[in-house]
């Protein structure tokens, strides 16, 4: 057969298991570092058994609900290349918005960053690259991401300083912003998140306590004594959790301005005092 045929064929099975079929040709692209354009040339041509192979190995993963960007191991995120595996979440097209409002926003040299919860490192070395003048702290409270965030930046040829903490447990110094994309999902919610995301993504960081608002409320009590006079708090929120977080942080800071900000689809996805 050829690669036109074998991926109309395993595409379907793909599809038949509920899962995205052309997560296909993204992973097996990847993994053969072809382009699109070398994809499209070798239509007719008859497939090698080593690449029948490995295409039926990724169809087995994806019928399994295996994300695609484990099995490719690496995303790119504002610029950064960044590894990811089940160590951390799969960092999303919404916190790159975060990032970019961020920077807008904040044009000053020499800020000192906390990032909280930084699991891949995303947020925190997205900054350092576009800002290398300012001073970022990225901190988890799982040692296997902190692990793979220092990689990371690593890779990125970033300076951060990295923290094992539970929000501000170990943190001791003060802050121009503060930037958090925490766990958000309620667990009663749990029947409502994709397959691939439950069964394969860690949910450390993906459920909270208190309706997904606990790390909220934490961020929300122990930053007073970590944001400096003129500080702002950035955070990612879930699209229904925009009024709530705005509470919280209006009791911590009632004299902070605090918008609720959508993202590009229109829901509310970001929450800023300032």
């Amino acid at each position: 057969m050829n690669y036109a045929q074998v991926f109309s064929q395993l595409e379907k099975e793909i599809s038949l298991a509920g899962a995205e079929k052309e997560a296909l040709e993204y992973v097996f692209l990847a993994k053969k570092k072809w382009t699109k354009t070398d994809y499209i040339l070798k239509q007719n041509d008859s497939v090698p058994q080593k690449d029948y192979q490995l295409l039926v190995e990724i169809t087995k993963q994806l019928k399994e609900h295996y994300p695609a960007q484990y099995l490719v191991g690496e995303v790119e995120f504002h610029g950064a290349r960044l590894q990811v595996d089940k160590r951390v979440l799969i960092p999303r097209p919404e916190t790159e918005e975060l990032v970019d409002l961020i920077l807008k926003e904040n044009l000053e040299d020499d800020l000192s960053v906390l990032d909280i919860g930084t699991g891949s490192g995303a947020i925190a070395i997205a900054l350092a690259k576009e800002k290398p003048s300012w001073f970022v702290t990225a901190s988890d409270l799982s040692s296997e991401a902190l692990a793979l965030a220092k990689e990371n930046a690593d890779n990125n040829q970033v300076e951060i300083t990295f923290s094992q903490s539970d929000v501000f447990s170990t943190i001791s110094e003060s802050f121009d912003l503060i930037i958090s994309n925490p766990p958000y999902i309620a667990k009663e919610a749990i029947n409502e998140v994709d397959s691939n995301v439950l069964l394969h993504e860690p949910h450390s960081a993906l459920f909270a306590d208190n309706n997904g608002l606990a790390i909220y409320e934490k961020i929300a009590k122990e930053s007073k004594n970590h944001l400096k006079q003129n500080g702002k708090i950035y955070l990612e929120i879930g699209y229904e959790q925009g009024q709530l977080v705005k509470e919280l942080f209006e009791t911590s800071f009632p004299s902070k301005t605090i918008r609720i900000i959508k993202d590009s689809f229109g829901l509310d996805r970001m929450v800023v005092i300032l």
